[in-house]
């Protein structure tokens, strides 16, 4: 049993031919450059790709609900999220430039549009017919209005 389970995990992790070690420490090393780029594994970057995920999901789910799905709007709805990392990869680059060790600007470009992001997935969920507490609501919503200067 013990065996096995180390051979299945050694399996996963290595592979099982060339190609499979290959892309695996491809996707590895390309997974270790975009954390460095976008300002390390951190508590409020996994909130913002989790919500990202989320406001996908749900944002599909209620276009097929209402019967308005559509290729192009999912298409371009994803790479406006890619383009949010970007920018919080940007802001994690000012930060490394203006003062190393205090990441000001990704922090404000990560907490900014995880409140958008959050938002959009509270919208999502009415369309769904999913209520959310008030408290979240609410938190979300005043993150989203103390953005000075920004708009859609």
């Amino acid at each position: 049993m013990i065996k096995e389970s180390i051979a299945t995990a050694y399996t996963a992790a290595i592979g099982t031919t060339g190609k499979e070690t290959a892309l695996g420490g491809i996707v590895a090393a390309a997974g270790v450059m975009a954390t460095d780029w976008l300002g390390g594994w951190d508590k409020s970057l996994k909130l913002l790709l989790v919500l990202m995920v989320i406001d996908y999901v749900t944002g599909v789910l209620g276009a097929i609900k209402t019967k308005t799905l559509n290729s192009d709007v999912m298409f371009w709805g994803g790479v406006r999220k890619a383009v949010v990392l970007f920018v919080v990869g940007l802001a994690s680059l000012m930060d490394e430039w203006i003062q190393p060790g205090a990441p000001v600007f990704r922090t404000a470009a990560v907490f900014f549009y995880a409140a958008r992001e959050g938002l959009s997935v509270i919208e999502n969920s009415a369309i769904l017919g999913v209520p959310w507490p008030a408290a979240i609501r609410d938190k979300l919503q005043q993150l989203n209005d103390s953005q000075d200067g920004v708009s859609k």
